[in-house]
């Protein structure tokens, strides 16, 4: 078992299972009071529906869900799922993982969920920019709320040394960030940290992986998905995903940009002006581009093929067209015919290990199709609008699960949701 995370009700339990899911672990939530299954999962989320018990029997329950989960041997990476809007017994039970999982752990939190209006500034836990203390949440009959300070709301229940760091010490960068982390746990077994984007959150899981003290990830999700697939690094997964990219937009640019930081994925790079032509530069460039992905298939899961690269100055069309005797369209075809036959021998050559492939372009998508003598495409589902989720029908490619999305659309995320999507839909399959 890589990855065990304690919840305290069930919806919890599921929302943070997706994320995790998410990041190409094969997740299951364990239902309170039922066997925790014995084997087939990276991540198991166990309910232990605690929310509104009494402070003790909480604390027994998560005992006693540690317990079970460490008799075949304890996981890689602990957490606790915290409730968005901070109810619950979160001191305490925080306080009785860290004396389960031992003195030298540290317990990170990170009250942030971005996606669902939470964000942390000051200590404070914002809700759609509302303090919390004014909130509906916070009139909670059995136990509300009289602050908005995450370390305070944590203090009711636990003496433990807590301390907090600002957005200040996230935008200050990595380097900041390690050295107030590594200063705070010489006397302090909590520590709340600010962060309003997932750029922080995703900055936060990059720093705490490499700390040498044992971690226990504190979040309503978004944090421990995260740092489980920065600190696992995906061993787990070896299943290869191919990225083929033609269009030049900005808006490519950006969605590129932001997948590649957030997945930690390196380009391949195509010269466009080399597959623009007749001549045996076509054949060269195709060459050179799958030896390429072929060095590059066995140190990454996620391999990226694309025309657009940073600062590239946009084809003259008219003029190559006119040096080779030939149309603008012919060339603009070229172009795609190439990334659609190095997608092609990509797949076709290491056919058993990739689970899936994601084409942006609708020429990119009909060169690969015709060129993998494809008759089409079942559709299961639509991702976002105009990304849609299917498999090929025939050809060399016959039933390779693949998204298709146009080079216009979307948000910087939308590249980044797409491949979310494509790998928790083929991970177990």
């Amino acid at each position: 078992m890589d990855i065990v995370v304690l919840c305290d009700d069930l919806t919890g339990a599921n929302a943070t299972g997706v994320k995790l899911s998410k990041q190409g672990f094969k997740t299951a939530t364990v239902i309170h009071g039922l066997p925790l299954p014995q084997s087939g999962y990276d991540a198991l989320c166990l309910d232990i529906d605690s929310r509104y018990a009494p402070e003790n029997q909480a604390r027994n329950r998560v005992t006693a869900a540690l317990k079970e989960s460490t008799k075949n041997g304890r996981a890689a990476i602990y957490s606790k799922r915290i409730d968005s809007t901070l109810r619950g017994n979160i001191g305490s039970e925080m306080e009785a993982m860290l004396e389960f999982l031992g003195k030298e752990t540290v317990a990170v939190v990170v009250s942030s969920f971005p996606d669902s209006g939470r964000t942390t500034i000051g200590g404070f836990l914002l809700v759609d920019n509302i303090p919390l203390q004014q909130t509906d949440v916070a009139q909670d009959p059995v136990r509300p709320l009289t602050t908005s300070k995450v370390e305070e709301i944590i203090q009711f229940q636990t003496e433990l040394p807590t301390t907090t760091l600002g957005l200040d010490v996230v935008l200050g960068g990595r380097e900041k960030l390690e050295q107030q982390i590594n200063q705070a746990k010489q006397h302090s077994k909590i520590i709340c940290i600010d962060a309003v984007t997932e750029e922080h959150i995703d900055l936060i899981a990059e720093v705490v992986k490499n700390i040498e003290t044992p971690v226990l990830s504190v979040d309503p999700g978004p944090f421990t998905a995260a740092y489980a697939s920065k600190k696992l690094n995906q061993a787990k997964r070896s299943h290869k995903y191919l990225i083929t990219i033609g269009s030049v937009t900005t808006q490519t640019g950006m969605q590129i940009d932001y997948f590649t930081h957030k997945m930690n994925v390196k380009p391949i790079y195509v010269t466009p002006a080399n597959l623009a032509t007749f001549t045996d530069d076509w054949g060269k460039e195709v060459n050179r581009v799958v030896e390429e992905a072929e060095d590059k298939l066995q140190d990454t899961d996620i391999l990226m093929i694309t025309t657009y690269s940073p600062g590239q100055k946009m084809l003259d069309l008219s003029s190559l067209a006119a040096k080779e005797n030939t149309t603008e369209d012919s060339l603009a075809k070229r172009i795609t015919d190439g990334l659609g036959m190095i997608s092609r021998r990509i797949l076709e050559n290491n056919r058993e290990l990739f689970k899936g492939c994601y084409l942006s372009g609708g020429d990119v998508t009909a060169s690969v199709g015709s060129i993998t003598r494809a008759h089409g495409i079942e559709l299961n589902d639509e991702i976002i609008p105009l990304a849609a989720f299917g498999s090929f029908i025939g050809g060399y490619l016959d039933g390779m699960p693949v998204v298709t999305k146009g080079g216009m659309i979307g948000d910087k995320k939308a590249l980044h949701t797409c491949m979310s999507y494509l790998i928790s839909s083929t991970i177990n399959t």
